[in-house]
């Protein structure tokens, strides 16, 4: 008993397009994930102190004494500890 040639195009079809899906979803996994990085290293450099230096400025006008502002160090786990 042997196989149509159909059966082959229709596994070989099968397989292309879950390849294709599988490459998709993958890439659109990095892009997030560098979207997310991104993202967080932003927020770390530069809108964290710009946040910290206007509570102080409100809490000086509102005569409340706050504590030392905690100093806003990123580390970039991804990078393997070198600068871009």
């Amino acid at each position: 008993m042997g196989t149509s040639g159909w059966t082959y195009m229709v596994v070989v079809f099968s397989l292309g397009a879950q390849l294709v899906v599988f490459l998709r979803w993958i890439h659109r996994r990095m892009r997030d994930d560098e979207i997310q990085r991104v993202f967080v290293r932003d927020l770390a450099l530069r809108h964290l102190p710009n946040i910290y230096r206007a509570l102080n400025t409100i809490a000086e006008r509102q005569g409340i004494e706050i504590e030392e502002t905690p100093i806003v160090n990123y580390v970039d786990m991804g990078n393997g500890g070198r600068h871009r």
